[in-house]
């Protein structure tokens, strides 16, 4: 049966994506200092203020005002304009030390045995209806914004661009589930003032068919047909204005974004955030490991479409349970149930295993922040932290290990036996 399905993303300089970036950047920057920094960083971003809450265990000392400011400039606030910018916004924090109760649970003499940080369910999930294997609707959503804001930040094609922008695809899926066509692309940018406010409207409209969409089509050939349609209805800033946006527009909260940061509404989600939280929390590392396994599975064509469920009690080191759901599309002759049971005993799930495998001490969250954490490219990278210390080199990092194929052929030898011959 066929259906209509719609995603949304949200750019780098909405207010809850700002608050993401900036619990994000207090994460990396005291695992930069000391990589067994226990970090949980809330943040609300309003009017000219930035309110900094949460709890940290650490040896480092960490400038936060600093990190603050820093990543607020790289995100474009630059302009007192937009009555949120770097140089003037107050900051106030409030940080506590990580309750004691808590961290009982959490470590231990032996490393291997470190217990979850907290109680919880995670998702992971996976489609082949991408190359990125997450749905196409949040794939486009998510290219669509990170060209918006590369035109802001490095072209001079589109002048008037702010920083806050939205974007919503919805597309028809036939009775096979494939993506059969685009029905409508909702965008809505934040712009200077124009003289004319009839002008502003048919110039923003103009700009981002012929220039945005076209930059999308020409760098993403794999999406040139289902976006040269010209059926597609298009929605460009439908409130005829978005001058006042940020911060000043709408008062911004860390982990407000969580569809946005994994699967678009599909798969599904265990109700925990990410942004802020060091990886002993398997609301974030979980998910990960979640996701790793997923999709490999989709790579090595074990099923088309993948659902990991992952549960822990906070203190236990061992996940409590493993569900897998691949929607009818498995290749194997055994059940879901099977699989998940045979994934238990054969890929390693505690916190220091997935810790471990994807090295997630290391300070790679900023990145993951804006545009999603799945569906991203796993590349090695120099990070610079010089601005909270002259003497600290770049520290070489691994961005997105998560998204890896690098357990392919291990799924593929444990599941050999099982394959349907047909």
């Amino acid at each position: 049966m066929s259906y209509i399905f719609t995603s949304e993303s949200v750019s780098e300089g909405h207010p809850d994506k700002i608050a993401d970036q900036i619990s994000d950047a207090v994460l990396d920057a005291f695992l930069a200092l000391d990589k067994n920094s226990k970090v949980a960083c809330e943040v609300m971003v309003t009017t000219g203020q930035v309110i900094i809450s949460g709890e940290v265990n650490s040896k480092a000392y960490v400038d936060i005002q600093k990190v603050v400011r820093e990543q607020i400039k790289k995100i474009g606030y630059n302009n007192s304009d937009l009555k949120f910018d770097y140089k003037s916004c107050g900051i106030l924090v409030y940080i506590n030390e990580q309750s004691p109760d808590i961290s009982i649970g959490v470590e231990s003499e032996k490393p291997e045995l470190q217990g979850a940080g907290d109680q919880g369910i995670m998702f992971g999930y996976a489609t082949n209806e991408t190359s990125q294997y997450i749905p196409i609707t949040l794939d486009l959503s998510h290219k669509i914004l990170k060209e918006l804001s590369i035109i802001r930040k490095e072209t001079n094609e589109i002048e008037y661009l702010r920083p806050d922008s939205k974007c919503q695809v919805t597309i028809q899926y036939n009775s096979f589930n494939k993506p059969e066509k685009i029905i409508s692309i909702v965008l809505s940018t934040q712009h200077d003032e124009f003289d004319l406010d009839h002008k502003m409207q048919k110039q923003i409209e103009h700009d981002i068919k012929t220039i945005l969409i076209e930059k999308i089509k020409k760098k993403y050939p794999e999406y040139d047909q289902i976006m040269s349609d010209n059926k597609i209805k298009y929605f460009i800033n439908p409130t005829g204005k978005f001058v006042i946006g940020g911060p000043y527009g709408d008062t911004g909260l860390t982990g407000r974004k969580i569809i946005v940061d994994t699967y678009g509404g599909k798969g599904a989600h265990g109700g925990g955030a990410f942004s802020g939280k060091d990886p002993s929390k398997v609301d974030r590392s979980a998910a990960y490991a979640a996701r790793h396994i997923a999709k490999n599975m989709v790579a090595a064509n074990i099923a088309e479409e993948c659902l990991i469920q992952i549960s822990y009690s906070i203190g236990k080191h061992m996940p409590l349970s493993i569900y897998v759901n691949t929607y009818g599309t498995s290749k194997l002759s055994i059940s879901d149930f099977q699989i998940a049971e045979i994934l238990k005993k054969n890929i390693g799930l505690t916190p220091y295993e997935i810790i471990n495998r994807f090295r997630l001490k290391s300070p790679i969250y900023t990145e993951t922040a804006s545009y999603g954490h799945f569906g991203r490219k796993y590349e090695n990278i120099k990070k610079d932290f010089s601005f909270l210390d002259k003497n600290i080199n770049k520290i070489s990092v691994e961005l997105f290990p998560w998204e890896k194929l690098d357990y392919v052929d291990l799924l593929s030898q444990i599941f050999k036996n099982f394959f349907n011959e047909n």
